[in-house]
């Protein structure tokens, strides 16, 4: 039986969607196991500050080394994987809560971004070799998805027991049933994009730690 958690975080549906492409695929891979890793799915609420909580509670009860993310990002025609998250919230919708922070830190002691401290360019890499359409992306916006991304990242940095700890986001496009009623939009099936997830996974779990990405080195942006 295996050590190795990997977490995989995805958001319940907001802004009146049926659904959330996040969470759809963070419950698909929810108990498969990849190279030898188990893999945890949990539903984030969209909302500012309890995402964050519901966060520190999925650490704590899964121990994870290695944290993946997942936010909706509708209009994007590839699985995106964040290089940095930065520290402001500045929401152009209402969360599920009816909060709209504009230009409020996410973390008052934190530094003003992070990098993802995952291999981002060979992730992507194998992504594309797997037979799906991904993309190094440099901005995760200003909403729950940076807010989360920060959040775990500053948590990754800071907090000794999870010094060790890899992790990063990834921004997903719109499901062929919400493309429907969107004329134009892009979007991905849900099996595409496991598949795609699956195959990042593989590559951070077989990446050695230690010869992370030029920007990975840095760690933080002061």
């Amino acid at each position: 039986m295996t050590d190795t958690t990997v977490l995989v975080l995805g958001f319940e549906p907001f802004d009146k969607a049926p659904l959330n492409p996040a969470w759809e695929v963070a419950r698909t891979l929810d108990g498969k196991t990849i190279d030898g890793a188990r893999i945890v799915g949990v539903q984030l609420p969209c909302v500012f500050g309890k995402a964050l909580d519901a966060l520190d509670a999925a650490l704590q009860q899964h121990r994870p080394s290695l944290v993946i993310a997942l936010g909706l990002a509708g209009g994007r025609t590839a699985l995106s994987i964040e290089r940095v998250a930065i520290n402001v919230d500045d929401a152009r919708i209402a969360d599920n809560a009816g909060q709209q922070p504009i230009d409020v830190a996410v973390a008052t002691d934190g530094p003003a971004a992070y990098f993802a401290r995952l291999p981002i360019k060979q992730a992507v890499t194998a992504m594309r070799a797997a037979g799906v359409p991904a993309e190094v992306s440099n901005t995760a916006g200003t909403f729950v998805c940076n807010h989360v991304f920060y959040g775990l990242m500053h948590r990754l940095n800071t907090v000794p027991a999870w010094a060790q700890t890899r992790g990063g986001f990834v921004h997903v496009p719109y499901l062929p049933e919400m493309a429907a009623a969107l004329p134009g939009a892009p979007s991905m099936a849900v099996e595409t994009q496991c598949k795609g997830i699956e195959a990042l996974i593989a590559a951070v779990l077989r990446h050695d730690p230690e010869q992370q990405d030029l920007q990975l080195s840095a760690g933080q942006l002061h």
